[in-house]
């Protein structure tokens, strides 16, 4: 094997580590995508919701149709106040962190998304100091994906890859109400 060839098989086992965040609206569905692309190639793929507790229709297709897809859900089905969270709020976002630990370590996944979890860290339901301990811990072959909007610049820089989604025009602005198969 050529130094170059072993080069790209190292390069190819390294798991990445991928940011998804921004103001606009589309940050989960993407991930769900990268979810589904890993899953088409044989990857079994986690997926934990921070600050969600409501059966989403990703939620209800994984369900019925990825059984390499796991989701679960550390939130309520309820909005967080970001300056007056509750005390379940914060139990429930450090279980999931807990539960992410677990999962990561156990290596019986190949990507790991953690959706929101960049809110729950802006929000001080979890310390961004255990994130980054979890991205900077994680097995190497692992891939990583953090979304949610308020990524900080420590979390960015340990990414390899970051991708801001951006606010154009959103149709609540126009007083269209969110929507089955749109936001949930």
């Amino acid at each position: 094997m050529s130094a170059l060839q072993s080069h790209e098989t190292t390069i190819e086992k390294r798991g990445l580590v991928l940011v998804i965040t921004g103001n606009g609206k589309g940050k989960t569905t993407a991930a769900f995508g990268q979810a589904l692309r890993a899953i088409g190639q044989g990857y079994k793929v986690c997926v934990i919701q921070f600050m969600k507790g409501m059966k989403y229709g990703e939620v209800l297709a994984a369900e019925k149709y990825f059984p390499d897809l796991k989701i679960i859900q550390s939130g309520l089905d309820s909005f967080v106040m970001r300056d007056n969270p509750t005390p379940i709020d914060i139990e429930l976002a450090k279980q999931g962190l807990e539960k992410a630990r677990e999962i990561i370590q156990s290596k019986a996944y190949d990507m790991v998304i953690l959706d929101e979890i960049n809110v729950a860290a802006d929000f001080h339901l979890i310390p961004e100091e255990e994130i980054l301990e979890l991205i900077r811990n994680k097995p190497t072959e692992l891939d990583l994906l953090l979304t949610g909007r308020y990524a900080s610049d420590k979390i960015k820089d340990l990414a390899d890859t970051v991708s801001e989604v951006m606010e154009i025009k959103h149709h609540y602005n126009e007083g269209i109400k969110g929507r089955a198969g749109i936001e949930y």
